[in-house]
């Protein structure tokens, strides 16, 4: 490979000075001057910033860190459950010891992330005097405070998994192993910070979690304790979804929306409930797909494949092949 020296061009862009004067290594003399990439690059930016009217007097980066957020949940995951998803050279003797520094130095990091958050929609919303430091400071704080309560719904969750699966051979195989569970503990974590009023950082982190497991769950999802996601590659669960207590789903399910409505300009129309509700004691078999504000009554059982867009009543059992209800209830559409 040759060695191309580029000289700067006039007019580029600040900062690209540096690169114009250091040894580049390309495959060829056919690729164009680094320069004119950088230029060309700030070009497009400026254009994506004036259709889009961002402001101009940003500095830094302002939105949240996906490295640093995926750093946040490790670090909380190891505090929730010390002796199995901490250190490996942790004792029990150190337990507290390590989940008080790890929540201190989670807690922190998560400050700046929220921090970021809130001055970026403040910024973008005009808010001269929005108090973001402090909303900032009162968020993390009542995340912290809500850690033993997610402590709790996820160890109802691990049993769940633990009692639910056949092949499970120990609760600490599911925690350490299970994908649904590992989705599991990042959604009530963002949930939490999605209820408290960060929700592109709750946002981020579920995406952590779903290219980490194939398991989508939007952290505005409602979610009852006991819940188990058996296997888990492409679950899907959107945002308005309500699920109740002792739910077990495999994989393939989707939970998403029928229609989106639109406004007087044809743009989809945000927020809304549009997703399902599960109630209690409710098993979702593999590759089913509930569309729609429609409800599954409590103890029913939704067969692998179904298409389902109507309500069902409480102890139904829906099947693929015509949809057969062996409840006998006549189905409700919506």
């Amino acid at each position: 490979m040759s060695l191309v020296f580029i000289e700067a061009a006039p007019g580029i862009a600040p900062g690209a000075e540096e690169l114009a004067g250091s040894e580049q290594v390309f495959g060829g003399d056919a690729l164009p001057p680094l320069t004119d990439i950088v230029a060309a690059l700030r070009e497009v930016r400026e254009r994506w910033r004036d259709a889009t009217q961002r402001p101009r007097e940003v500095v830094s980066r302002e939105l949240p860190s996906r490295e640093v957020l995926a750093g946040v949940v490790a670090e909380l995951r190891g505090a929730l459950f010390p002796m199995r998803l901490g250190p490996p050279d942790l004792r029990q003797e150190n337990e507290d010891w390590y989940v008080g520094q790890t929540i201190d130095a989670a807690l922190n990091r998560l400050l700046g992330q929220v921090r970021l958050e809130l001055g970026y929609h403040a910024r973008h919303e005009h808010l001269h005097d929005a108090g973001t430091e402090a909303r900032a400071l009162a968020l993390v704080r009542g995340f912290g405070a809500a850690l033993p309560g997610i402590r709790a719904l996820l160890d109802s969750d691990v049993f769940a998994a633990y009692h639910g699966d056949p092949a499970a051979r120990s609760v600490d195989e599911v925690l350490v192993c299970y994908p649904g569970v590992q989705a599991v503990i990042s959604h009530r974590i963002a949930h939490q910070l999605h209820r408290l009023g960060a929700p592109l950082v709750a946002r981020i982190v579920a995406e952590i979690a779903h290219g980490e497991t194939g398991i989508d769950i939007h952290p505005g999802a409602r979610i009852g304790p006991g819940f188990f996601i058996d296997h888990g590659t492409g679950v899907v669960i959107g945002e308005t979804a309500e699920i109740g207590a002792n739910v077990r789903l495999y994989q393939a399910v989707t939970l998403g929306a029928r229609r989106f409505e639109v406004d007087d300009e044809g743009h989809l129309a945000k927020g809304g409930a549009r997703h399902p509700r599960i109630e209690d004691d409710v098993v979702i078999y593999a590759g089913a797909t509930l569309l729609g504000r429609i409800t599954v009554g409590r103890g029913s059982t939704i067969g692998g494949n179904v298409w389902l867009t109507h309500s069902v009543a409480p102890g139904s059992r829906i099947h693929q092949a015509n949809l057969r209800n062996e409840s006998g209830h006549e189905r409700t559409d919506q």
